[in-house]
């Protein structure tokens, strides 16, 4: 028996060592090497073909030069104001979120994930709100904020979030939405994407609802005031 545990023992600690090395290294090489593909994208095709429709994947990535700097502007404005003032946390936005959540429990659930958090999410997890996802989703946020610059974090984070049905990532929504690259989208377009973020799914900036234009006009007020990225 104790030959036995001593044995349970020394797998655990390999697949605890195995588990550090191969996320660390993971997130070194994505330090540098496009991310092409997501869980999520692959969880989408899964459920397109399960529903019998048309498989469809529109992703093109494109370094943080060839973006508009409007588009950075506009998710934080409308994402994160304080991303480049905190380490992948805002603890006055998840305090904000926690206090509102509180008083008014009957509305819908106020947010408080970051950029930080939601590249972590999009490259390295799968969707869900377990417990389980949200621990790994706050360990990959301290690796790529420690690992990453943030301006990496931010070129990865709008070349892999979800922008549309079966659209991934800023250059693909460009093309599909404003038939024009990344690089010459306007303030107003990059501002009309942004507001679309909270449900891509279900809010289309092609054809903008009142709610998705009323919230591109509070993100280009905000955008005035976001501190741009060096």
């Amino acid at each position: 028996m104790k030959a036995l545990l001593h044995k349970i023992k020394k797998i655990l600690i390999w697949i605890v060592v195995a588990f550090f090395a191969s996320t660390i290294l993971s997130v070194v090489v994505l330090r540098w090497v496009p991310v092409w593909f997501t869980p999520l994208m692959f969880i989408r095709l899964g459920q397109q073909v399960s529903q019998d429709k048309e498989l469809t994947l529109h992703h093109h990535w494109v370094p943080y030069e060839e973006i508009s700097p409007s588009m950075s502007l506009a998710v934080m404005g409308s994402e994160d104001a304080r991303f480049l003032e905190h380490h992948g946390f805002d603890y006055k936005a998840i305090e904000h979120a926690a206090i509102r959540n509180l008083k008014h429990p009957e509305k819908r659930k106020l947010g408080a994930s970051t950029i930080s958090q939601q590249t972590a999410k999009n490259v390295f997890l799968w969707p869900g709100r377990s417990w389980l996802r949200k621990g790994f989703e706050v360990y990959f946020t301290v690796l790529i904020e420690l690992i990453w610059s943030k301006q990496r974090i931010m070129e990865v984070y709008l070349n892999s979030i979800e922008m549309g049905d079966g659209i991934y990532g800023v250059d693909a929504v460009a093309e599909w939405h404003f038939h024009k690259t990344a690089s010459r989208l306007t303030s107003a377009e990059c501002a009309l994407i942004a507001a679309t973020l909270p449900n891509p799914l279900r809010y289309n900036s092609a054809k903008p609802s009142a709610y998705v234009l009323k919230r591109q006009k509070r993100i280009l007020h905000e955008m005035r005031y976001v501190k741009p990225l060096p």
